[in-house]
């Protein structure tokens, strides 16, 4: 077999002329086949699209018996064609028949060919479907033939994702490429959201596959070539990536591929089959991410990761694509899609339009899921392949109560979630009429109960919910969200809001907890074997006075003439806090000096979120004014655990024996001590883990402001002496030689406990 004259770039041309020919699906498909066999002098070529059964159905053939179109179906893993779908690579034999996976069906008339090429049809590493030819005479097809029915392909994948085959189809067997998807992932935040995808890394839209001057593409690929190794080479010289690290360390991956003489020949390649640089590029990319997703190599997939931002790059400079969308531009109840994301990039979005949240990477205790949170939008993460599933403007629901999502629902799932959503609104409105109640258990237990917050949006829920008060403002929120370091006065203006919408209700103000993953993006960044325990927070502050010096003076001058509450975060030894605490007493006395208004009262406390503190509690007590838990990193500190890794952070119970002892030791200490205590960790906003801390003896938390309503709800109903008999026994038996949160379970539904 040998291609006519012209070869692949003429059988292109002439697909683009059918292509926009005003003719049935069926018609273009089986003109589509015709066009493939004779210029690839293949006495068959057929077209098999992927059902939403899991299942191939054969679509058009030329060669093969008519008969058999829409006749033929194979299972998903069946036969030759089932092998080059699942494996998702290219299948080249010269007896076909000799091979183990070949499967005889006699309605197609195939057996009198031996020769067989077999390539998928990928589009952003799904396979949509197989692309075969076959000949009589017993042959090895070439590597040009192979590339030239790879290149065939990529443009059947675009009819395929069009949706246009979707009226041959019998209902149930309809093409799987834009039909319904259903994914399950994790948990991040509580909620249900219907809207339409935005991805947060757009793929590049290709308008043009098909190259009119083949020199001019191989010059765009060329140049565009350089100009990222030069941009690369740039980045890696800049100083705060020079002195090595991880940042260095990804940054040399990502020069390592783009100098890679591989890639770059498998894109002339590419490009010389007739396709325009980026088609080119999304042609090597696809093949090569439908390879790596079906690895189980982490190492495999890692480089994966790499490979899409360098391939995403280098299809942004062809076509002259910013790197993000537009956040101005967001639309209506966006869903949003991305493989990852920091709490910054999340918040630099339109709050007011964004509903939900998929990541294909990211846990629950991780910092963009707590802003998520924060945020009241619902999150899934760990869902595979999660920008490639879906399009921009796809309908979505996120069902961030199961972990599920649903990528263009059916008309029926969308009407469910409709229903859902309604139902969820009514409960809602019950919690509302809860707002004016005092929090008090049903024994007659008074219970703090307030709300997280971090910006000026947030502080209406302050009444919404009748809360007592800010538990924690997140005071990083500020700095995060913003281009540049906010100024003395625009700290002091927000400090003055959150106090005014408060009134006479207390706000712990947190100072700065940046670091780790909460980078700020006008300052230089620290690379770090291991940020989670590096340097952030308060050694941040201690190490930058400056910086720190500037917030407090802020927040007192904000507190002048009222009550004002200061804690420290990230607190591991007692001399950190009498440091910090320091500084509060010189600002005091600069602020009297020089006239201004102070504070009638202000309370100075600290996070207990360092194990080290444990043993602590006793010289610390003595000379704060309160503490708050920060269970976050209190059990990713006491289990060594990382709560952005997904392989370990649901390893462990939040609602083990260590850490309820931990957490019991802390607030018998502080009881002692005549001191308040609350927990304002992400473990206080859900109901189980509510009625434990009560249990154990809590009595003020905050949570985060969607959550008010369910915790509030469970407290009117529970018996704090009751849940209290019922546990803290379970906390002095053996650890492990019980479930307390099968325990924990087990007595709210014994009590008809809304949880």
């Amino acid at each position: 077999m040998r291609s006519t004259s012209g070869g692949p770039r003429v059988l292109l041309r002439r697909l683009r002329e059918t292509m926009a020919e005003q003719v049935s699906a069926q018609e273009r498909l089986d003109k589509i086949v015709v066009l493939i066999a004779a210029n690839m002098v293949a006495e068959v070529c057929s077209t098999y699209v992927l059902r939403v059964d899991n299942t191939l159905e054969l679509y058009a053939t030329e060669g093969l018996n008519r008969e058999a179109v829409h006749q033929t179906v194979l299972n998903a893993h069946e036969g030759l064609v089932g092998l080059v779908a699942s494996e998702a690579t290219p299948l080249n034999l010269s007896d076909a028949q000799s091979h183990p996976a070949f499967s005889f069906r006699p309605e197609t008339g195939e057996e009198i060919y031996h020769s067989f090429l077999g390539v998928p049809i990928l589009r952003a590493g799904n396979t949509l479907g197989v692309l075969v030819v076959q000949n009589r005479a017993k042959r090895t097809y070439v590597e040009e033939e192979v590339e030239a029915l790879q290149t065939t392909a990529m443009v059947l994948a675009e009819m395929i994702a069009s949706g246009e085959l979707s009226a041959l189809a019998q209902p149930g067997a309809e093409p799987a490429a834009r039909h319904s998807i259903h994914k399950t992932g994790a948990i991040l935040s509580d909620g249900i959201a219907l809207g339409h995808v935005v991805l947060h890394e757009p793929r590049v839209v290709i308008t043009n596959y098909i190259a009119e001057d083949l020199p001019k593409e191989i010059k765009r690929l060329d140049a565009a070539l350089a100009k990222l190794r030069a941009d690369l080479d740039r980045l890696l010289e800049r100083g705060d990536v020079a002195d090595g690290g991880e940042h260095r360390e990804v940054l040399e991956a990502y020069r390592m591929f783009a100098n890679d003489h591989g890639w770059s020949h498998r894109l002339h390649e590419a490009v010389a089959t007739g396709l325009t640089a980026e088609a080119a590029v999304e042609r090597v990319q696809s093949d090569t991410r439908a390879r790596m997703l079906r690895s189980t190599d982490p190492y495999l997939r890692d480089r994966l990761h790499d490979l899409e931002d360098l391939g995403h790059r280098l299809m942004r400079q062809l076509v002259g694509q910013n790197h993000a969308p537009s956040r101005e531009q967001l639309p209506d109840n966006a869903i949003l899609i991305a493989r990852s994301m920091g709490p910054a990039a999340l918040l630099d979005y339109d709050r007011t339009r964004l509903r939900g949240l998929v990541l294909e990477e990211g846990t629950a205790n991780s910092h963009v899921s707590i802003v998520a949170r924060a945020l009241g939008i619902a999150a899934v993460g760990e869902v595979p392949n999660a920008p490639g599933i879906a399009d921009p403007g796809d309908a979505i629901i996120v069902d961030a109560t199961s972990g599920s999502i649903y990528v263009r629902p059916s008309a029926e799932v969308e009407a469910a979630y409709g229903e859902r959503v309604r139902f969820r609104a009514r409960r809602q409105a019950q919690y509302s009429a809860l707002r004016d109640l005092a929090c008090v258990t049903k024994d007659g237990q008074p219970i703090d109960l307030m709300i997280n917050a971090g910006l000026a949006i947030d502080l209406p829920h302050i009444d919404d919910t009748g809360s007592s008060g800010i538990g924690l403002f997140r005071t990083e929120l500020q700095f995060m969200i913003g281009q540049s370091l906010p100024r003395s006065s625009d700290q002091l203006a927000l400090y003055r809001t959150v106090l005014d919408a408060a009134g006479s209700k207390p706000v712990t103000f947190r100072t700065l907890d940046i670091g780790g993953d909460k980078a700020l993006p006008y300052m230089e960044t620290v690379v770090e074997e291991n940020p989670a325990l590096g340097w952030r927070a308060i050694r941040l502050g201690l190490d930058r006075p400056g910086l720190l010096r500037s917030q407090i003076r802020a927040l007192l001058r904000a507190g002048g003439g009222r009550s004002l509450r200061i804690m420290f975060p990230m607190i591991s030894e007692v001399a950190e806090f009498d440091a910090a605490k320091a500084i509060v007493e010189r600002e005091l006395t600069y602020l009297r000096q020089h006239g201004h208004t102070l504070p009638e009262r202000v309370d100075v406390g600290t996070m207990v979120e360092v194990p080290a503190l444990l043993y602590q509690l006793d010289e610390l007590l003595k000379k704060v004014d309160f503490i708050s838990v920060g269970s976050n990193d209190l059990f990713q500190f006491l289990y060594a655990v990382d709560r952005g890794n997904s392989k370990v952070s649901d390893r462990f119970d939040t609602l083990s024996t260590p850490i309820l002892r931990a957490l019991r030791h802390i607030v018998r200490k502080a009881k002692a001590a005549n001191r308040s205590v609350s927990l304002c960790g992400e473990m206080a906003s859900q109901p189980l883990s509510a009625l434990a801390l009560i249990a154990i003896g809590y009595r003020a938390l905050s949570v985060s402001a969607v959550s008010h309503g369910p915790i509030k709800a469970m407290i009117l109903e529970v018996d704090a002496a009751k849940a209290e008999a019922a546990i803290l026994p379970l906390l002095d038996a053996p650890a492990g030689s019980v479930s307390i949160r099968h325990k924990l379970a087990e007595f709210a539904e014994a009590h008809g406990l809304s949880l």
